[in-house]
Parts: C-alpha cells; sequence; structure tokens
C-alpha cells in the first residue's frame, strides 16, 4: 500500500483556499517561517502557539515571544493566543516517562496539541486546522498527519496534511531563521528530550 504524499495533499487542499481561515499549531518560530511563507497569500493563516510540553514556562515565553516577533515582521499570519498548561503535557506524559524519543510519549503529545487546535479552530470559526510539527525531519509525518486525520472526525474540523520538510523546507526554515535571528532551540521542547540532549543522546 502506498504512503499518501501529505505534500501533494496540501497544495490540492489549498487550491481554492484563498478565502479560507487556517488555524496552524506552531511549536517556534524557526519551524513556523518555512511553514508560514509557504501558505502566505494561499489562505489566511493564524498561529496558534499551544505547547504545554515546553520544559518550563522561561522557555514557552522565549519561543512565544520569538514567534510573535516573526510574525509582526512579516505580517504572514495573525495569532491567536492562548496559557501555558503545563499540566496538560503532565496528565498525557504521565506513565510515559521513559519511552524513548519519537515513541509513545511524542505520540500521545502530538495528538494533544491537534485535538485542542482542532477544537479552538472549531470554537473560533476556522474552515481548517493544522500544524508546523510536519517540519522537522526527526518527527514522523505520517504519524502526525494520521492523527491529524483522526482529530479532524472527532472535532469535525477539515484537517490541512503538511509534510513540509519537503521541496526543501526544512532548509528553508533555516535561512529564514539565519535572516531574522530567530532563537534556535537545540532540543525538542519538553523536559524529557532536554535531559537527552544534555546527556548528549
Amino acid at each position: 500500500m502506498n504512503k499518501m504524499n501529505y505534500d501533494a495533499a496540501m497544495l490540492r487542499a489549498l487550491e481554492g483556499a484563498a478565502e479560507k481561515r487556517v488555524l496552524l499549531q506552531a511549536c517556534c518560530a524557526p519551524c513556523a517561517s518555512h511553514c508560514l511563507a509557504e501558505l502566505a497569500g494561499k489562505t489566511h493563516v493564524t498561529v496558534y502557539f499551544y505547547n504545554p510540553n515546553l520544559s518550563d514556562a522561561a522557555e514557552y515565553e522565549k519561543r512565544r515571544a520569538e514567534l510573535l516577533r516573526l510574525v509582526g515582521e512579516t505580517g504572514w499570519a495573525d495569532t491567536l493566543d492562548c496559557a501555558y498548561a503545563p499540566e496538560d503535557f503532565a496528565a498525557v506524559a504521565a506513565g510515559f516517562e521513559d519511552a524513548p524519543e519519537g515513541g509513545a510519549r511524542c505520540a500521545r503529545c502530538f495528538r494533544l496539541r491537534l485535538e485542542h487546535t482542532a477544537q479552538a479552530a472549531k470554537e473560533h470559526g476556522y474552515d481548517m486546522f493544522g500544524t508546523t510539527l510536519t517540519l522537522s525531519p526527526l518527527k514522523n509525518a505520517e504519524l502526525i498527519n494520521r492523527i491529524g486525520f483522526e482529530t479532524a472526525e472527532k472535532f469535525g474540523v477539515e484537517y490541512l496534511p503538511s509534510d513540509f520538510k519537503k521541496r526543501g523546507g526544512y532548509l528553508h526554515s533555516i535561512r529564514l531563521s539565519q535572516q531574522y535571528c530567530l532563537y534556535r532551540q537545540n532540543y525538542c521542547g519538553c523536559v524529557y528530550s532536554k535531559d537527552r540532549r544534555s546527556a548528549g543522546q
């Protein structure tokens, strides 16, 4: 069975979507940079910085401030704010603290963020929701998109599939990060990925 080409699926979904409103969950400014540049002009994007997995409030505020700066300097999107809610991540990570990076804990974290974004999209009248998570070459785009489609069915909001790393997307994000002098963190975000990075794993 052939895997879906999520990048091609995104481009199809964006055809004639210039008047649609997309709520895009963003993990950080560097990842958002390429995604927003790709979507700008194709649809109306609102960035949603829902990341309860971030290791501490200082890291959360640093990444949030950089994302807001990028949006302000480029005009590529609007923003919808939400509060830092580490208890949300703690609840889904409980019992999975020792799971390997990219394993069950990460899948639960992806689902948490996508479901929260879909719920917000539904409440605020957005046509679609999506995520910047597929930009990272370290994240499983197949898994993220599967969760996205399941979430869309659960909440009754269209999901925008993506594989933003395709067509040189990740490299473009690095160039944009340099252009806008963006803070690039060296770990995914949660305390578990931070500890593994510190340990050199």
